[in-house]
This record gives structure tokens, C-alpha cells and sequence, in this order.
């Protein structure tokens, strides 16, 4: 990961504030939403952002233009010397960048949050620990030594029972979470809102960092202060890249944690969010678990925490899905080449001058089914778990993963039969 693809290369210059220069002004970049546009008509086109400064650079400008300005677009990629000063800074301290373009990007991101997905991702560590899943540990920066000292004991659980625990970095219940499980040898996962370089660099972090047991993500500059909008939107990440979420405390209707959550509990429902409970813990607790949050039921082992997860993610697994298989076809496009099932999902097809293949509508269901399912399957699940997951028959449930059996997406598991999402071939660590 140290080395840029070329579109990672383009979309920073075109997303990002290269902070190390000072130099760059954070109007001019594209936003999120702007970026979405950005893609869609290279999509379109079947041009990649990396033909912006190749060959096809006028054409695609041509094709911009009216949506952005071209002076905007042109000052934008003509900051390559700001660029290099970035990537120069950023590789003396470890950080790596893949933007949604590439195929190493984390797949529960892409694939649960879709256009929400960060275009970039700055990280330092074991990349691998992303696909992981785990539990994510949420809550407040001001709290007691008490409670502290609680939450590093579920981070000790978490390590216990082998789950990688994910948080947001931040002062207080993140800090508190990610120190109880790298204490007790566990894996975690870092996504910060701000300052990662300055966490890259903290002595607590590089052990870690180096052994392997330690990811910290950003989708802002490493550079970057503190943001209260990026820390409310860092929040969906902490989320998607979990299996199932622990509140430990939240304020009442106000603060990243409550609007994370609420977030989670009413719009988004990745995953199944516990919510401490019990005596004393405050009005914004008690209103998660008025919203749909579950109980926590206070694991005392890490076999105890291994169990409550599961039973909740196959809970949730068996809710009616919001959207059905039978629309998912027609609200979206299979966002990566038709008959490349085995490989992680990517934003942008090849360029070619030739016609688009027309692939079958069978083709088309199965690459549905299969960006719809894998992000569930980074545990074991039988047959059964599956078709409740995808609200089908066993029987289509079974012909669908013999076929992504076939194609090396989906890994088969003997005594009892389960089923798993296999490695992506191009995974980078």
C-alpha cells in the first residue's frame, strides 16, 4: 500500500486538502456528494478518475466541465508538487491511502455504506483487520474513572473472545476500549476523526502498530484537527466496519454518540447495537433502549460475549430486510465487472473502447446476492441463517451458494455445514 494507484492519485487531488503545504483551499475541493456525480458519469463513460491526468484527460474534462468549472478542475490536478510533499510525509510515518477506486479498499465499507463510503482512506497497520468485523465500543469523552475502567474490561473481553474490537480513537470510552484489548493481546481497529498522525506517532500506539495488532483509519487528512461534523460522520465507518455495537454512554439527544446511534437504531440498522444498561446510566442510555437498542446482558466471559453477539446478529439476520432482493436489481448496478465475483467489489470497470457486455439477468441477480450477502458472512452461517438473511426459500439459498461456492466468492464449511465469505485474492496487509 505504500505505492498511489493512479486513481487513488487523482481523487486526492481532487478530494483532499494535501495539509502539509497549508497551501490548499477546502472550497475548492469536491464534496462528497460531488464526487458521487464525479463517478457516475465516468461510469457512464467507462473512464476511470486516472484518465483525468492521461490520455483522456481533455475528453473527461470536456465531459466535467459543466458540472464542476474547468478552472476548478484544472487548479484542483494542478497540485501534483503539493501531492508529492504529501506522500512524502505520509510514507515516512507508514501511513498508507486507497481510495474507493481500488480493489483493497475495505469491503464492508463500500458495500454497506455504498456513495456514503469515504472516497479515501488514510491508514497506518494490519489493513487485513478491517474485514474482520468485531464489536464496536462507543460512548462519551467525559466519563468517571469508573466507567473507564469498566469499558477497558470489555475491551478485555473482546480479546478474549476473539473478536477485533473497533472504536472511534477518541478521548474517554474509545481510548479506554481499544487500551483494555491490546492489553489483554487482542486486534483493533482505530477510526479516527482527527489528529491520526499525531496517534500514528504516540509511543502507546507503535508496538501495536508493528506487531500487527493495531489499524488506525481516517477518511480525512492525517493532518486534519478536530471537526464536529467529521466526527459525526466518522461514526457510520465505526459502525459498518462491525458486526454488532456496544453504547456504553451517550448523552441525551445531544453529542456524536446519541446521533451515531440513533443513526444505527432507526435509519441505517447495520448492525445490532447493545446499549448498556442497569442502574445509573443516565437519561441518554435509557432512551437508546426505549429506540430499539438491546440490553446488554454483561458478559462476565469472553464466551459469554462470543455468544450474545451471535445471538444477536442472527436476530437481526432474520428481520425483514428494508429492501428486497427484487428491487435491490433495479435501485442499483452491480458496481464492478460482470463475471469477477471473486474479486473484492470496485468502483470503476476497466476502460474500453469496445461495447459493454450485455450480461443476463441471472448474472446480474447473482452479483446482487453476492454484494448483498458477503458483507453478512464474515462469520460462519448455515443455509437456513442465509435464506432468512436474503428472505428466500432454502432451496434458492442453496443453488445461490453452490454457484458463489463455485466462483471462490463464498467458502463452504464442513461439520455443521456452514458458509463463509472467502478472502479477497487481493487483500493487501
Amino acid at each position: 500500500m505504500n505505492t498511489l494507484s493512479p486513481n487513488t492519485q487523482a481523487i486526492l487531488l481532487l478530494t483532499a486538502p494535501l495539509l502539509v503545504g497549508r497551501g490548499s483551499s477546502a472550497a475548492e475541493l469536491l464534496t462528497l456528494g460531488e464526487y458521487n456525480r464525479f463517478t457516475r458519469v465516468l461510469r457512464e463513460k467507462q473512464k476511470q478518475p486516472a484518465d483525468l491526468l492521461g490520455t483522456y484527460a481533455e475528453e473527461v474534462l470536456g465531459w466535467c466541465a459543466p458540472l464542476f468549472g474547468r478552472p476548478r478542475l484544472e487548479s484542483l490536478l494542478g497540485r501534483g508538487f503539493l501531492l508529492s510533499q504529501a506522500v512524502e510525509r505520509w510514507q515516512t510515518r507508514a501511513i498508507w491511502v486507497v481510495s474507493r477506486a481500488d480493489a483493497s479498499y475495505p469491503r464492508r465499507l463500500k458495500a454497506r455504506l455504498k456513495e456514503d463510503a469515504p472516497p479515501l482512506l488514510y491508514g497506518c497497520g494490519e489493513a487485513s483487520l478491517l474485514e474482520t468485523g468485531g464489536l464496536a465500543v462507543v460512548g462519551s469523552r467525559n466519563v468517571d474513572e469508573e466507567l473507564l475502567a469498566y469499558t477497558q474490561s470489555v475491551g478485555r473481553l473482546a480479546a478474549e473472545a476473539r473478536r477485533t474490537l473497533v472504536s472511534g480513537g477518541a478521548r474517554g470510552i474509545d481510548r479506554a476500549a481499544m487500551a483494555g484489548a491490546l492489553s489483554a493481546d487482542g486486534k483493533v481497529v482505530g477510526v479516527m476523526a482527527d489528529s491520526m498522525e499525531r496517534a500514528v506517532m504516540a509511543h502507546e500506539n507503535r508496538v501495536p502498530l508493528m506487531d500487527g495488532k493495531l489499524v488506525l483509519v481516517s477518511p480525512y487528512d492525517p493532518a486534519a484537527g478536530f471537526n464536529v461534523g467529521n466526527a459525526m460522520q466518522r461514526n457510520k465507518a465505526i459502525y459498518a466496519l462491525a458486526d454488532a455495537a456496544l453504547v456504553v454512554s451517550a448523552d441525551f439527544q445531544k453529542g456524536g454518540t446519541w446521533e451515531g446511534a440513533i443513526e444505527q437504531l432507526e435509519r441505517l440498522r447495520l448492525v445490532p447495537v447493545f446499549v448498556r444498561n442497569g442502574q445509573a446510566v443516565g437519561k441518554g442510555n435509557a432512551a437508546l433502549l426505549q429506540r430499539g437498542g438491546r440490553p446488554w446482558p454483561d458478559p462476565h466471559t469472553g464466551y459469554e460475549l462470543a455468544e450474545a453477539m451471535q445471538a444477536a446478529m442472527a436476530e437481526k439476520a432474520a428481520e425483514p430486510k428494508q429492501v428486497t432482493l427484487s428491487f435491490a436489481l433495479h435501485e442499483q448496478a452491480p458496481p464492478y465487472p460482470a463475471g469477477k465475483l471473486a474479486q473484492p467489489i470496485q468502483e470503476f470497470a476497466p476502460s474500453s473502447p469496445k461495447p459493454a457486455a450485455i450480461v443476463a439477468p441471472a448474472q446480474k441477480l447473482l452479483e446482487t446476492v453476492r454484494e448483498l450477502l458477503l458483507p453478512e458472512l464474515t462469520t460462519p452461517r448455515t443455509e437456513g441463517e442465509i435464506a432468512a438473511l436474503l428472505g428466500v426459500s432454502n432451496s434458492q439459498a442453496k443453488k445461490w451458494l453452490a454457484q458463489l461456492v463455485k466462483l471462490g466468492a463464498v467458502a463452504k464449511l464442513g461439520k455443521p455445514t456452514r458458509f463463509m465469505g472467502a478472502s479477497p485474492s487481493g487483500s493487501h496487509s
